[in-house]
């Protein structure tokens, strides 16, 4: 079963964004230190119920909040999207270190995430789709 793993908040001033969220709710956030400015929030203690995510910039939608659900295998939860009615938005994308990533649009054209963990096996992936 997919379950919600990573939220991403857009935001057409990310640090801005940050500001508020560490002042109103005590949130910490790290540059994830990629290409484009990506502000990973810690919005809680590890032993707490919740999940952590995200402020990027608003460049892909301008949803304000795009979720992220973990599946076991990128083929398959792609293919599941695709069979439900749903489109796949992006190629996909390796997270290095993490695993791998791609956009998709429900039946309702809200946008999410899905998201295959595999530490060992992520890597980034070249033009061609094969792994580097």
């Amino acid at each position: 079963m997919g379950r919600l793993s990573h939220f991403e908040i857009t935001a057409d001033d990310p640090d801005r964004a940050a500001a508020f969220y560490r002042k109103v709710f005590g949130w910490e956030f790290n540059d994830w230190g990629g290409p484009f400015k990506y502000l990973l929030a810690t919005t809680g203690p590890k032993d707490q119920i919740g999940i952590d995510g995200a402020i990027m910039p608003r460049h892909h939608t301008n949803q304000p909040v795009i979720n992220t659900i973990s599946v076991d295998k990128w083929e398959d939860g792609a293919q599941a999207v695709k069979d439900a009615g749903g489109k796949v938005l992006s190629d996909k994308d390796a997270v290095p270190g993490q695993g791998y990533f791609a956009y998709c649009h429900d039946t309702e054209g809200n946008v999410f995430g899905i998201f295959e963990a595999n530490v060992a096996k992520a890597r980034p992936i070249s033009a061609a789709g094969r792994s580097r």
